[in-house]
């Protein structure tokens, strides 16, 4: 970056550095998606192009959320069993459904 000649104020080095964009810069603009394959080697602009998603993941679609009271100690039970105990809170229910009809 140039260094600010004394003798020239902040505002025209600024208007200098900086020119306003005009109808006619938008109009030419192209997606970054375009413009980093030109000027970067393929395997760094695939690299900054990629879409890392957050959060948490998709579901399956098999299951639905639901809000449910059950008595402390049964929840107090599965939550002592460590991670995946809604899951085998859901296989626990699914094998009572295999002798019992609600």
């Amino acid at each position: 970056m140039k260094t600010k000649p004394k003798d020239i104020s902040q505002e025209d080095w600024d208007a200098v550095e900086i020119p306003e964009l005009t109808e006619e810069d938008f109009a030419r603009a192209r997606p970054a998606r375009e413009v980093l394959y030109e000027l970067l080697p393929k395997a760094a602009a695939e690299a900054l192009l990629a879409h890392k998603k957050t959060g948490r993941p998709l579901g399956s679609g098999k299951k639905a959320a639901a809000t449910m009271r059950l008595d402390k100690d049964i929840l107090e039970t599965f939550r002592a069993t460590g991670r995946g105990w809604q899951t085998r809170l859901n296989n626990a229910l699914r094998d009572w459904l295999k002798e019992h009809r609600p």
